[in-house]
This record gives C-alpha cells, sequence and structure tokens, in this order.
C-alpha cells in the first residue's frame, strides 16, 4: 500500500529535524564543500558530522563526489535552498510576534 502524502511529508520533516543537518544545508547553500571545510565551520565531531551527512545523503537531499581522499557535498536541487529560506521567514515572523509579546508584558501598563 502506498504511503500517504502527509506521512511522507512528516518523514521529511523529521530527517531535518537535527541541528547538525539544518547547518550543513545552510552551509551548502553556498555551494559544495569538502568534508574538511564543513567541520571547520561546525563544531561537532567528525563521528556526527559523517552520521548526519549519511543521512541526508540516503534522503537525496544532498549528493556526494570522492576525489581521492576528499568528498564534496552539495545540495541535489536548489528547492532546498527555498526550502530554508521559507523555514527563516516563518521562523521571523514567530519570533518577531513573541518580541511584541515581550514589549507588552514589560510596557507602562505592567507595572498595575
Amino acid at each position: 500500500m502506498p504511503v500517504p502524502l502527509y506521512e511522507a511529508k512528516a518523514e521529511f520533516f523529521r530527517m531535518l529535524g537535527h541541528p547538525v543537518r539544518i547547518r550543513v544545508l545552510e552551509l551548502l547553500q553556498d555551494g559544495p564543500k569538502p568534508v574538511r571545510d564543513l567541520l571547520a565551520a561546525m563544531e561537532v565531531e567528525p563521528s556526527n558530522l559523517s552520521q548526519q551527512l549519511a543521512v541526508l545523503r540516503r534522503s537525496g537531499i544532498v549528493t556526494a563526489t570522492r576525489t581521492g581522499s576528499t568528498v564534496v557535498y552539495e545540495l541535489a536541487g536548489g528547492d532546498v535552498a527555498e526550502l530554508l529560506a521559507a523555514a527563516r521567514r516563518v521562523l521571523s515572523g514567530l519570533l518577531s510576534g513573541r518580541k511584541d509579546l515581550l514589549n507588552e508584558l514589560h510596557g507602562p501598563r505592567a507595572a498595575r
């Protein structure tokens, strides 16, 4: 029996649901990067990065190319960058709403 679309979407978002994976995708928006550059830009153990890259690779969201001992990763398509930009916009809206609420809580009426 085929998987319903909503379940496939939920699995996709679960795959994205790790901070290291999100950071890798953000870094790859600027173009392909070798693993050593990803490691230099992140504060994670090489084994942790390797595990998270494997998840991204298995999902098809990134591709890997090996040249000698160097492995270079890149986004599989531009839609990922668009998704990250949309997430940034949504998060920005959510956080600005919280700022407004905090300002209201700490405003002149709060002393009453």
